[in-house]
């Protein structure tokens, strides 16, 4: 048990416990994102949060906070998926044909722009985290938002999805805490899109024919 993680330890108790415990896993290599879990009150991906980091002591594994809870460890993600649907995550052309018959070809300064908030793995650890989502389950929240800037900012793209996130329960509404940058196991850092975007948003607010 040493080298577990609570995600073993879970798989454990369902093997040979209770084969009724439910919960959500599937790759257990932190690429999935399904295993989101709070772990001694932290949100954390139980595949990659091991025993050994608490000793001796006991471990409480609960649901994710600001969700619905469906069953045990299970967590209703419907309005969650909505919020990201909702930021239009495609690149928006204008003007063009189908078929294609050209790639959007890209420098890779180009890519860089963009390629932090391209790592989420839609794991909802920073939503869990949230002092403003657990209290307003309306509120856009930190991966929808850095999903609209992974869009926003690459070269491809032309809309700035301006609609969306200049609301008071988008951008407006993040009191900057930080907290969904500390938690992210694949350091996006959606604080940063979220204060990048209200700067877009005020200078278009006061140029309204500067986009982007």
């Amino acid at each position: 048990m040493d080298d577990w993680a609570v995600l073993d330890g879970l798989n454990h108790i369902k093997d040979q416990l209770d084969g009724s415990l439910s919960y959500r896993w599937s790759c257990r290599m932190g690429v999935c994102g399904s295993c989101g879990m709070t772990v001694n009150g932290e949100p954390r991906l139980t595949c990659g949060t091991f025993l050994a980091e608490f000793g001796e002591g006991p471990v409480r594994i609960e649901p994710l906070k600001g969700f619905p809870v469906i069953r045990d460890l299970v967590v209703d993600i419907d309005g969650f998926l909505a919020k990201l649907s909702s930021v239009r995550p495609w690149l928006v052309r204008e003007g063009e044909e189908l078929p294609l018959t050209a790639e959007y070809a890209q420098t890779p300064e180009q890519l860089e722009a963009y390629k932090q908030y391209s790592m989420c793995i839609n794991c909802m650890l920073c939503y869990s985290a949230c002092p403003v989502y657990v209290l307003d389950p309306d509120f856009l929240g930190p991966a929808a938002i850095a999903l609209a800037q992974r869009y926003n900012l690459d070269s491809r793209d032309m809309d700035d999805r301006f609609d969306v996130l200049n609301q008071d329960e988008a951008v407006w509404g993040c009191t900057f805490v930080g907290e969904c940058t500390r938690v992210c196991p694949k350091h996006v850092d959606p604080a940063e899109a979220i204060q990048r975007y209200k700067l877009t948003a005020a200078l278009r607010s006061v140029l309204p024919w500067s986009k982007r």
